[in-house]
């Protein structure tokens, strides 16, 4: 028997859908191919847009970039909307000190404003 914890947050599954996989692509199927395409595609745009000498290619890289990021956003929230992702809701806590990490290192770690890398 599991074990609910309080802290989850996941939406029922769709209606309708069989309790056990069979072979043949299902919805869920069919998202999760789509999200990981645009996983794959962010990946590489990232490469590309990096490494783009040329300013209009850079710019359009970025937007499509850009695109590509809020497709896989979209997916995501469909999955989630359809119950195929659960999370945890963190407690506030952990967050209030997870955000005093991160200031703190933003402040010793990284240049501050008006400190460019190359000065």
């Amino acid at each position: 028997m599991q074990q609910q914890n309080a802290n989850v947050i996941q939406n029922p599954k769709m209606p309708g859908e069989p309790q056990t996989k069979g072979p043949e692509m299902n919805d869920r199927d069919r998202l999760n191919d789509c999200l990981s395409a645009c996983k794959w595609l962010t990946d590489n745009f990232n490469i590309m847009a990096r490494e783009a000498s040329h300013q209009a290619l850079h710019r359009d890289v970025m937007t499509i970039l850009n695109d590509t990021h809020q497709s896989a956003r979209e997916f995501f929230n469909l999955m989630f909307e359809q119950g195929h992702y659960k999370l945890e809701a963190a407690e506030e806590q952990k967050i209030q000190q997870l955000h005093q990490q991160f200031q703190n290192y933003g402040q010793t770690q990284l240049p501050q404003q008006g400190q460019g890398i190359m000065q």
